[in-house]
């Protein structure tokens, strides 16, 4: 059990404040902070790797939900894929996501807002593989959020045959800290019934493991190992 502060407090709500926070790059860019809540830190880097190679692996259109510090971004474009859809709602994000798509081989969709917002906008079987990786935005949804867009979304957006990836890091992280030591049975008891729910198959489940070696000042994961799932459209 960890004796560190949780990332949320009881009944704290970033979401008012999010889009127009201040997205606080390091000046070595290795890190991001906005309202103090740690978005992401590039030790990450092999992990956006795996989950931006499963994204990509049709081709095509990909949609990715968060843009953080376009690691996994910058990893899809590396495929050929024909158009990258982003949606992020933070204001400095989204300028630094502007400036980044004007340097990608692939057209570039950059979409600003809440993903609750803009996704019910979004044609229906438009994406052959989507990359779900948003932070959490309040206690309340901080284990959660991914599930709302996943059952209520991602297989409308989804062509037949697409393929979705996802992950919630500041979840699992305390996940692992907490309540489980081995990855595969928390993903098997916290996300796949959930994943079953939204409508998708057992047998089109399938995730891959690696290691991994989080820096030891990181808040949200100190887990040494990252799970990626691959989840199939019919």
């Amino acid at each position: 059990m960890s004796t560190a502060q949780p990332i949320f407090s009881k009944g704290e709500d970033c979401k008012p404040g999010w889009h127009d926070a201040s997205a606080d790059y390091n000046e070595t860019d290795t890190h991001l902070e906005i309202l103090g809540k740690p978005v992401m830190e590039r030790w990450e880097t092999p992990y956006m790797h795996s989950l931006a190679t499963v994204a990509a692996s049709k081709g095509g259109r990909v949609l990715e939900i968060g843009f953080g510090m376009a690691i996994a971004a910058t990893k899809v474009e590396s495929f050929p894929i024909q158009e990258h859809w982003i949606i992020e709602c933070n204001d400095g994000v989204y300028q630094r996501l502007l400036e980044w798509a004007k340097a990608q081989p692939h057209k570039v969709v950059p979409l600003k807002g809440l993903w609750e917002d803009v996704v019910p906008t979004l044609p229906d079987s438009h994406f052959d593989g989507i990359l779900y990786d948003t932070y959490p935005l309040s206690e309340d949804t901080w284990h959660t959020h991914q599930f709302n867009f996943i059952k209520a979304h991602s297989k409308r957006l989804l062509k037949p045959g697409g393929v979705l990836t996802y992950c919630n890091l500041t979840s699992w992280g305390e996940l692992l800290k907490a309540k489980y030591n081995d990855i595969d049975k928390m993903f098997q008891e916290t996300q796949v019934p959930q994943l079953l729910e939204a409508g998708y198959k057992k047998e089109n489940i399938s995730t891959t493991l690696m290691d991994i070696s989080p820096p030891s000042e990181c808040k949200y994961y100190s887990f040494n190992k990252m799970i990626t799932p691959t989840i199939l459209r019919e």
